[in-house]
């Protein structure tokens, strides 16, 4: 679809101003008892822009609560109209996203309903920057200011106008859902969210005669934006009962029910589901994750209404892909929305792949962001890496498989979770289940289910059944019945925390590898190099790194890990950490203590990481008296297998002349061609003795080096001869 003609891209703000003049009478936006018409929208978008622009001083961050209340949108275009770059803040989050949300933004002014409020003031003084806030959603508390009070105050004459906004700037920053660490801040243009409106709007059949539903538990700028974008009427429904969405959508005359996946599974299961009816509802949408099958089937079936699937992240607007409404091919997300492009690439080699092969999905269009804030900008054209794996069928149709963190090996053997899950929700007694990786004892992962089930006393009988039609490395080592799968309040599913909730109670963990040699190959290495801003903070550095490593050894996923100072340049340091998966290292990586840790090394050290996958470990026969290490960083400019086989070729060619220690060898995932060897001797001599070698000759032929002599400080790769610097 990307030789289709784009919409127009406008100001943000302007999807209002549009939707006003074309259709001033017509409703907007009712929910509970309140009810907004375009005109209304609009004249109250413009009395907020107008407060807004008098009391911030020029351009700024306005965060704004997506509360499923008709306030979230006069609040939202308020602050794009003013100038401001609006903050959506999901309402559902905790204290400590709060915080992270307002002071990542750096927000001066945030609209905040009454479930958020209670969380903001509990971190209200970490948060220097911000100077006001304000009350959305009909809600008071008699000390708060609220947004009728806000439009009261604005200005009542018809003078003003709003500045004039690049389409290319900043108009929003969106968060990511933070499943496997801390929310990203992403930016969006004018441009980017103008246009997706438009192809949303044109995707999902939305125009001025449409009435869509919003069954969802907050007010996402996906739905709002396209539905004003079409001057389509909105009906948002917060009951948290699928069955009373459906009454509801009757009631107003709903064409469109926008819903989560897991609401949508709850109704085709629930028994009261033969005796409705959807009496206006043309069709039935489902985001945000996988709609199971054979749920979409079952309400296709009930409602004789088309139920269909998108694709998107908060990176691109966010949707990328549609199913056709009204033909949807259940199972799959559809194919790109016009002016973009998807391709499915290798995960290894990044080589596009034909139809049907599975790989990780990029993405290329005009909604795709601006980038992330604090990060540089992503390039006109470049393709953005989603991190889901998928195919794409001859027709073009996406069917995504998995998260690339969600995935695991067995016996060398890809598990895609979501697989094993279809195969668990074929049988009769199975309402919900989700599959994760769970240590084995030794180095690896096996499956493990959680299971909603109709009798849970049955659970070993569904166990048996269901991995009697599994492939062996797919089967089900661990599972335990549940009332229900927890979720995070958008309705999605955190699989990395659950694993380590189970791993916890079955008290499975990973091998503690402090000390051990025989550390299989390939783990997830992430190589920090550190340099000390002052170069007598030596000592201060390390009894702070040394006190972070103490927390580390007991993070789930972690197996070791080795640190080392550079002899010739004392100012450098080194860490290589070992990690069972991406996805530990990341869940780990968001940690509120890691991020913590994180802050204070920024105050001592610039820090330069890469992350890596190991290649090979190897353990030579040498004494524990040598502790001399050597950090290698290789740019291989010849063929990489034959460089990995040339590197290992030396390596036995050391042992053999004896001296070698261990030597760990990784390959870098962001460095092309990028390698970075850590190896132990039992002297220098040694190590000198073995670059001359006629095996180091062939090696040295394949790749440019640059190379660090260094002395253990920390880690179980090499003990320390002596504590201090």
């Amino acid at each position: 679809m990307a030789d289709q003609a784009l919409p127009a891209p406008g100001r943000l703000d302007g999807l209002a101003a549009h939707a006003a003049a074309a259709h001033p009478d017509r409703t907007a936006i009712t929910g509970g008892a309140a009810e907004l018409d375009f005109a209304t929208l609009d004249a109250r978008v413009t009395a907020v822009a107008r407060v807004l622009a008098e009391r911030l001083d020029g351009p700024g961050t306005v965060a704004v609560a997506s509360a499923l209340h008709p306030d979230f949108a006069v609040a939202y275009y308020g602050a794009a109209r003013a100038g401001q770059v609006v903050a959506v803040v999901n309402p559902l989050i905790p204290e400590i996203g709060v915080q992270h949300v307002l002071a990542t933004s750096r927000a001066r002014l945030a609209f905040v309903d009454a479930g958020l409020l209670p969380k903001l003031k509990a971190v209200r003084a970490n948060l220097p920057e911000l100077r006001e806030v304000v009350l959305i959603g009909g809600a008071e508390d008699g000390d708060t200011e609220t947004l009728a009070a806000l439009l009261d105050a604005a200005p009542a004459d018809g003078s003003w106008s709003p500045a004039a906004v690049d389409l290319d700037d900043a108009a929003c920053i969106q968060f990511t859902s933070g499943t496997t660490g801390l929310p990203k801040a992403v930016r969006l243009t004018h441009r980017n969210l103008t246009v997706n409106a438009a192809q949303i709007a044109a995707a999902h059949r939305l125009d001025a005669a449409s009435v869509s539903l919003n069954h969802l538990p907050t007010y996402h700028p996906m739905h709002l934006n396209s539905a004003v974008a079409a001057a389509a009427t909105q009906v948002l429904c917060d009951a948290p009962e699928p069955v009373d969405a459906v009454h509801t959508a009757n009631t107003h005359g709903a064409t469109h029910f926008y819903s989560l996946p897991v609401r949508l599974a709850r109704l085709a299961a629930d028994p009261a589901l033969d005796g409705l009816a959807l009496r206006t509802v043309t069709r039935i949408a489902s985001g945000g994750s996988a709609l199971p099958v054979e749920a979409a089937e079952k309400l296709t079936a009930r409602f004789g209404i088309p139920v269909f699937q998108g694709y998107g992240l908060a990176e691109t607007s966010p949707l990328t892909h549609s199913d056709d409404p009204d033909h949807p091919a259940h199972g799959s997300v559809g194919r790109p929305v016009p002016g973009t492009e998807c391709r499915v690439v290798d995960l290894e080699s990044g080589a596009e792949l034909p139809a049907g092969q599975p790989g990780e999905v990029q993405l290329r269009g005009p909604q795709v962001m601006k980038g992330y804030l604090g990060s540089p900008e992503l390039a006109p054209g470049d393709w953005f890496t989603t991190g889901d794996i998928g195919r794409v069928d001859e027709q073009g149709r996406l069917f995504l498989i998995d998260r690339l963190g969600d995935v695991f090996k067995v016996d060398n053997f890809l598990v895609a979770p979501s697989e094993v899950e279809q195969v668990l929700s074929a049988h009769p007694l199975v309402r919900e289940a989700v599959v994760v990786g769970l240590p084995d004892g030794h180095g690896y992962r096996v499956a493990g289910a959680l299971l909603v089930l109709d009798a849970p006393d049955r659970i070993a009988e569904v166990v048996e059944q269901v991995n009697g039609d599994l492939p062996y490395y797919q089967r089900l080592q661990h599972a335990e019945a549940v009332d229900a799968i927890p979720r995070s309040g958008n309705g999605k599913i955190q699989r990395r925390v659950l694993a380590g909730q189970f791993a916890a109670r079955l008290g499975l963990a990973d091998p503690q590898t402090e000390g051990s040699r025989d550390m299989a190959a390939p783990l997830f290495t992430v190589i920090n190099t550190f340099v000390l801003k002052d170069p007598s903070g030596g000592a201060a550095f390390e009894q702070r790194f040394l006190d972070h490593v103490q927390w580390m050894r007991a993070q789930f996923g972690f197996r070791s890990h080795q640190a080392v100072r550079a002899t010739e340049q004392p100012d450098v340091y080194v860490n290589f950490g070992w990690w069972a998966t991406p996805g530990d290292f990341q869940q780990v990586l968001g940690s509120e203590t890691f991020q913590a840790h994180a802050k204070e090394f920024h105050q001592l050290v610039d820090v330069q990481a890469e992350p890596s996958m190991g290649v090979l470990r190897v353990d030579g026969a040498a004494a524990e008296d040598g502790a001399v290490l050597v950090v290698e960083r290789f740019t291989v400019t010849e063929d990489a297998d034959k460089f990995e086989a040339a590197y290992r070729g030396w390596l036995d060619a050391a042992q053999r002349a004896e001296g070698l220690g261990h030597a760990d060898l990784a390959k870098a995932l962001m460095r092309p061609g990028g390698y970075t060897a850590l190896t132990r001797w039992v002297s220098e001599d040694a190590w000198l003795a073995a670059r001359q070698l006629p095996e180091y000759a062939d090696l040295a032929a394949l790749a440019d080096s640059e190379v660090r002599l260094a002395a253990p400080v920390a880690g179980t790769r090499t003990p320390v001869a002596s504590a201090g610097v």
